[in-house]
């Protein structure tokens, strides 16, 4: 059975989430299952990105967020961060003319200049040569981490405060929200998180309030296009209450 047969068979086109946040992790167990280095598990995993942003454009999907390289991430040996930014760079300049003909845009959020010169200038071409595409928007999480994007964003409000922009009884969500990196991007509607750990690892931390999550086994070099039809299915098999009861949904 093709990839279109089973994408018509189990999803409800009418039905797709807007934004689907990745949460990547197995990379390496999957390379030690595999008596592989740990840096085979990270380009084996570059083959599932590739696969997985491709059928998201496929059908529908408008946002797709990867956490791609984590704030404690740095804490990581200095051999594996440095393999790590090197193959950001050499994928971002392999991937760059696909993802621009596929009308496929690039951006990012968390702090980019924490990254090493030659990797954030390649990604800035990246999010430049792609900028004006009106397809799936695949974000790419560098640096990022949830409690770090909250406390810039404390701060940034904290400073107009004082500056009398604005009145503390009167901030709003509005105001948070607008202050995340993610200010112009749909909350997540499905968070998915494969290699079976159970916890959420900084990402997202305010977006995610009233996200369906999805925990797979299935490592990250090994999830592809059937898995992420399988977890689209199981997110419309879901029924998303946001605080009400189910009479109250089908009064609407």
């Amino acid at each position: 059975m093709s990839i279109k047969d089973v994408e018509d068979s189990i999803i409800d086109k009418n039905n797709i989430p807007k934004h689907i946040a990745i949460i990547m992790d197995g990379n390496g167990r999957w390379a030690k299952a595999h008596s592989l280095p740990r840096i085979a598990g990270h380009k084996e995993g570059i083959v599932s990105v590739r696969a997985i942003t491709k059928i998201c454009g496929d059908i529908g999907v408008k946002h797709l967020s990867l956490y791609t390289f984590s704030f404690e991430n740095w804490r990581r040996p200095k051999n594996e961060v440095k393999a790590l930014m090197r193959l950001l760079l050499l994928t971002i300049r392999r991937e760059i003319k696909d993802l621009n003909k596929n009308n496929v845009r690039l951006t990012t959020i968390g702090n980019m200049g924490d990254l090493p010169d030659d990797a954030r200038k390649g990604m800035e071409e990246g999010l430049k040569i792609t900028e004006k595409n009106s397809g799936l928007n695949l974000i790419l999480a560098l640096s990022y981490g949830g409690r770090q994007e909250i406390l810039k964003m404390v701060q940034s409000i904290a400073r107009k405060a004082l500056n009398g922009e604005i009145e503390p009884e009167k901030i709003s969500e509005d105001n948070i929200v607008n202050e995340l990196d993610t200010a112009k991007i749909p909350d997540p509607d499905l968070l998915i998180r494969t290699g079976g750990e159970l916890r959420i690892s900084n990402f997202l931390l305010w977006q995610i309030a009233y996200s369906e999550i999805y925990v797979t086994d299935i490592y990250w070099p090994e999830f592809r296009e059937k898995e992420l039809l399988d977890a689209v299915a199981d997110f419309q098999a879901r029924e998303r209450r946001f605080g009400h009861i189910s009479e109250q949904l089908d009064e609407t």
